[in-house]
């Protein structure tokens, strides 16, 4: 006989798959049902009866709001993002499930940079800094590279905004170092694609600190990738 945790844990499912077809379609219809999927999940799923499933249907509660908020012009739907991830990781510990928790912070910072730019203020692209500088904490290069250069270049992303803001260099040399600590990693990466952009935006801020001896090699001359395209501004 199946259980209401059960039940839940199949609903919870349900809005996963869901939500993978939402962000393959250009309409929203799968991913509303995503968020309704876990939000009956999570009606079965509390946090005294099952307090890790609760956890994770926070979390993909939280993702789901969130891909819905970044196609959307308001911010209602990133601040539900922001306080379902919140709420995984009252039981998604550091200590508990590291690496699960170094992932929720790194959506939490997602969700907070996406409201910072539609922000006027700092406070959020602040908290994003925080959250992407927490989750690298556990998100390490040695343990896994790859999740690690995708939290350092999303920092970079943050701390560029925040730099072109406030005007000085000291945020805009921060994410200079956080663009080349994800090129580590990404420049033998088969993603391409997110090679070149991070390889843009490391240039683009090193001639805006008139680096530009550092600039050149990432600017000269479209040189040829040895994976196939090729590596430059565009």
């Amino acid at each position: 006989m199946r259980t209401p945790i059960d039940w839940a844990m199949t609903q919870n499912n349900l809005g996963t798959a869901l939500q993978a077809l939402g962000e393959r379609e250009d309409g929203a219809a799968r991913l509303e049902e995503a968020v309704t999927a876990h939000r009956a999940a999570l009606k079965e799923l509390t946090r005294k009866r099952a307090p890790l499933e609760w956890a994770l249907a926070q979390h993909n509660l939280g993702a789901a709001l969130q891909t819905l908020g970044v196609r959307e012009a308001g911010t209602e739907r990133l601040e539900q993002a922001v306080a379902a991830y919140r709420a995984a990781l009252k039981e998604w510990t550091r200590e508990r499930v590291p690496l699960d928790w170094a992932m929720t912070k790194h959506n939490l910072g997602g969700a907070l940079a996406t409201l910072g730019e539609r922000d006027a203020g700092k406070e959020r692209l602040e908290q994003a800094v925080t959250a992407y500088r927490a989750a690298l904490a556990k998100r390490t290069h040695g343990r896994v590279p790859l999740d690690w250069a995708m939290t350092q270049t999303n920092l970079g992303n943050v701390l560029s905004a925040l730099g072109e803001r406030e005007g000085g260099t000291l945020r805009l040399e921060q994410a200079v170092s956080a663009y080349r600590a994800a090129l580590e990693v990404l420049a033998d990466s088969s993603d391409l694609e997110t090679s070149q952009t991070v390889r843009a935006g490391y240039a683009r801020l090193l001639v805006a600190l008139r680096r530009h001896a550092d600039a050149l090699p990432c600017v000269s001359a479209w040189k040829k990738d040895p994976r196939g395209g090729v590596i430059g501004v565009q």
